[in-house]
């Protein structure tokens, strides 16, 4: 009898061990984690401006370059998160690390609005403002710098953590993958819009101190969420850095480089079997070869059979590179020039945090006769109607027109990155106009806040937010599908690198636009206090011209890489089982993917 209970308990464990994980039940624990991270960070980025103008007596030129530095920094710093992630402790051990990262680093900020010590003396007149200090500076930087640093490892491993959980081998799996992106972006957002107007209002309005111990407390809960659903997740492995990978493979070409495509004929190409590998790019095999990039290939060509041992492994892995290696090298560059589009556009996303928060503070923002609206609050315009219309995409288009035409009816990835690039130019040249007729008020009235309502900034910022939702989206699910697994944490660094690079890029257009324009004792067009002795709107009309060359250039260069969607691991997968199982083709042919 003792030892039916015992079979009894060991068939109860070995069912509970077998059960399924992943899915909609893991999603849900991390969707949470996210969307109480994104509140806490994005709580700090919407209103980041007004802080360091308010208690840190920042303007002009120097405020711009550190928010949107910082900014970038919080999105380049991914690409160091996922080299650690996949190449040493897995996306589970990386989010759990940087989530504590990034509460220290709040922690640090909500110090600084808590000590007056450890900022400047506050200044009323926003004239003779005394200046901070290198040590407060350095205490400041110090946070933010480990906010960022958390951000590294966060937002590159929370896209593929949550794209681990699906089987994309299947065909439910790959359509549970493609509604997982737009879910993923409304579920935060949806928490950001409730929470960021309580949040950003009792920063500006009650108190910082308590406006940052919010966001360090959602930090704290996206934490604990996240530990709460461990037991649901799939938690791959880390086989190794696809970064490393890249750089063997280029030196290797560039090794080979005199090789003639013609010797092609007379090589084989070097597969290692499963016992031999050793790389990252080796593990994950069902990437076959393409003709795309042929460049490349020299790299896994033998030339000679002593370049592998008598185990049939390569003796000198920055000469000889497998296939897979040199195929996760062309996945990369397959995606470049989606990545090249994508920066202008996210450029527009970057000005919102910052000038177009410096326009709401130069405006008349009561409602009634005393109620001041918060200038961080202009963000949510662009939240919300990006939420609106991923419910209008995924709730009512989809679902009414599938019904009726009995197909699906989701629109291409190249019409959606092509609207989004056409909103931002129409977004840009709307906030000229609307700013046009800001500054034109103030100086009419000589007064520092135009009598100009913050109202009519909800155009540009609705135009922002549809902006987001057709080009922001739509590069997301692009890089993480075009990606094979052992990739997907790569192509949530290049998503947010993309962020990291149009902020760097605004900094260093409105650096150069302020020298040029500020020769000769003229007043530049951008930096010092007042907006109303800037030309903002010519800088908005020039960011509008480069949406223009980027639309010219998407549509007759980038939108040729945007083939039709398809997710790295379905087709492969099949192709594989024709091919024998190691993805090669018996003839040596190619295979398009």
């Amino acid at each position: 009898m003792e030892s039916g209970r015992h079979s009894s308990a060991a068939m109860e464990a070995q069912k509970t061990a077998t059960k399924k994980k992943g899915g909609w039940k893991s999603i849900k624990y991390i969707i949470g984690n996210e969307s109480f991270e994104k509140l806490a960070s994005m709580s700090l980025i919407a209103n980041m401006t007004v802080y360091l103008r308010s208690n840190y007596n920042m303007s002009g030129i120097f405020l711009i370059n550190v928010v949107t530095i910082w900014m970038g920094t919080s999105n380049i710093s991914t690409l160091a998160g996922a080299f650690i992630s996949d190449a040493y402790i897995g996306r589970f051990l990386t989010l759990l690390f940087a989530s504590i990262v990034s509460l220290l680093g709040m922690s640090m900020m909500t110090l600084t609005a808590g000590v007056p010590h450890l900022r400047p003396p506050k200044c009323n007149d926003g004239i003779n403002c005394m200046q901070p200090e290198n040590w407060q500076l350095g205490l400041l930087f110090a946070g933010l710098g480990l906010i960022a640093l958390g951000a590294g490892g966060l937002r590159p491993c929370g896209i593929a953590f949550g794209a681990d959980q699906f089987d994309t081998t299947t065909a439910k799996g790959k359509k549970q993958l493609e509604s997982f992106f737009n879910l993923w972006y409304l579920s935060f957002t949806v928490a950001l819009i409730v929470a960021l107007t309580g949040v950003v209002y009792i920063q500006t309005n009650i108190s910082w101190v308590i406006g940052f111990a919010i966001p360090t407390a959602c930090l704290l809960s996206s934490f604990i969420i996240f530990l709460i659903g461990r037991h649901t997740y799939v938690m791959k492995k880390p086989v190794g850095s696809v970064l490393s990978d890249i750089i063997k493979v280029i030196v290797a070409s560039i090794r080979k480089r005199k090789m003639s495509y013609d010797d092609e004929s007379r090589c084989s190409f070097y597969y290692p079997l499963d016992h031999h590998q050793e790389e990252s790019g080796s593990k994950n095999h069902n990437l076959v070869r393409t003709q795309r990039f042929k460049c490349f290939d020299k790299a896994a060509m033998i030339i000679d059979p002593s370049e592998l041992n008598s185990n049939g492994v390569a003796k000198n892995k920055w000469r000889l590179c497998n296939v897979q290696q040199v195929e996760n090298l062309k996945c990369v560059v397959g995606i470049l020039p989606i990545w090249v589009s994508g920066i202008g556009c996210m450029l527009v996303n970057d000005l919102q945090v910052t000038f177009g928060i410096l326009q709401a503070i130069q405006m008349n923002r009561t409602i009634g006769s005393k109620w001041e609206i918060p200038p961080g609050w202009i963000i949510e315009i662009s939240m919300i109607s990006l939420s609106i219309w991923i419910f209008i995409y995924e709730g009512i288009y989809i679902p009414k027109l599938k019904k009726f035409f009995k197909q699906d009816a989701r629109l291409t990835m190249a019409m959606r990155l092509r609207i989004g690039i056409i909103m931002s130019i129409v977004c840009m040249v709307t906030a000229g106009i609307i700013e046009r007729k800001r500054r034109d008020s103030a100086l009419n009235s000589k007064t520092y806040v135009s009598p100009i309502h913050i109202s009519w900034l909800i155009p540009q910022l609705v135009l922002s937010g549809l902006m987001e939702a057709f080009d922001n989206v739509a590069m997301m699910e692009f890089f993480t599908t075009r990606m094979p697994e052992s990739m997907r944490t790569i192509a949530g660094a290049i998503f947010f690198i993309t962020l990291s690079v149009a902020s760097y890029l605004n900094t260093l257009i409105v650096n150069i636009i302020h020298k040029l324009t500020g020769t000769n004792g003229r007043t530049p067009w951008l930096g010092g206090h007042d907006l109303n002795n800037n030309r903002l709107d010519y800088y908005y009309y020039i960011v509008a011209g480069f949406g223009v060359l980027n639309l010219i250039y998407f549509t007759f260069f980038g939108s040729k890489y945007v083939a039709p969607a398809k997710v790295i691991g379905v087709e492969e997968e099949s192709q594989q089982v024709e091919d024998g199982g190691d993805g090669r083709n018996p003839s040596g042919a190619y295979h398009e993917v």
